[in-house]
């Protein structure tokens, strides 16, 4: 069975969703998105995650420990959880609404009407947790950018660099919203097309009345006819 292009469109648009969705929520728990190589002992780096920090010695253990306080975190990385859990809340509301829009999920007694608005809900949804997404993880990296190049900070300081989480969420953040304006391009897509028209039938020729022929009678001889010659 051939998909129309719409079709193919929000199937393409949910992959790339699911992809990037999961890779936020990824984003969010681990503790990536800052490293630190301490010049003094090189057999540590320092990590620093959304929830927890972490000590990785050279024989690859890792030591973490949560953050004692909410209060106790820059601002920085609080507005970062807020808006992190914002995005991955939002995906997981954007999958249900385009499930439910999708061409390919017949049900009976459909309005076509409703599922085209419940696709363009959902690549919303999908292109608002995306940008969700990419905003802390570029202000995270340019918060970065600007504490390593301070020259106020002496040079025998060590600085932080950019974690893989932040490469991570920025992968995530262009699927999620790649596959937001594929399932709004598929709406719009699907307007154009229109409802499929149904087959033209072809006009049946009419039969020409014929006249009715009259009704014959044969001639039965009854058994005492005479003979006439």
């Amino acid at each position: 069975m051939a998909w129309p292009p719409s079709t193919k469109a929000q199937l393409g648009g949910l992959f790339l969703a699911f992809f990037g969705w999961v890779s936020s929520c990824v984003t969010t728990i681990v503790p990536l998105w800052k490293n630190l190589n301490l010049d003094l002992n090189e057999l540590e780096v320092w990590n620093m995650g959304l929830w927890h920090a972490c000590v990785i010695q050279d024989e690859g253990a890792a030591v973490c420990k949560a953050y004692d306080s909410l209060l106790a975190l820059p601002v920085l990385f609080m507005l970062a959880r807020i808006l992190m859990v914002t995005a991955n809340g939002l995906g997981l509301l954007a999958f249900p609404l385009s499930l439910w829009g999708l061409n390919c999920l017949k049900t009976r007694n459909e309005n076509m009407g409703l599922k085209r608005r419940l696709a363009a809900a959902g690549g919303i949804f999908f292109c608002l947790s995306g940008i969700a997404t990419l905003v802390p993880v570029s202000w995270v990296a340019y918060n970065t950018v600007q504490e390593f190049w301070d020259e106020t900070v002496p040079e025998i300081v060590p600085r932080w660099e950019f974690g893989e989480a932040l490469f991570l969420g920025w992968f995530a953040g262009f699927f999620l919203v790649a596959g937001g304006l594929l399932f709004i391009g598929s709406t719009c897509l699907q307007k154009m097309q229109g409802p499929p028209q149904p087959l033209a039938a072809y006009p049946q020729p009419e039969r020409p009345n014929l006249p009715r022929l009259p009704n014959c009678h044969q001639y039965k001889a009854t058994r005492n006819a005479d003979l006439v010659i």
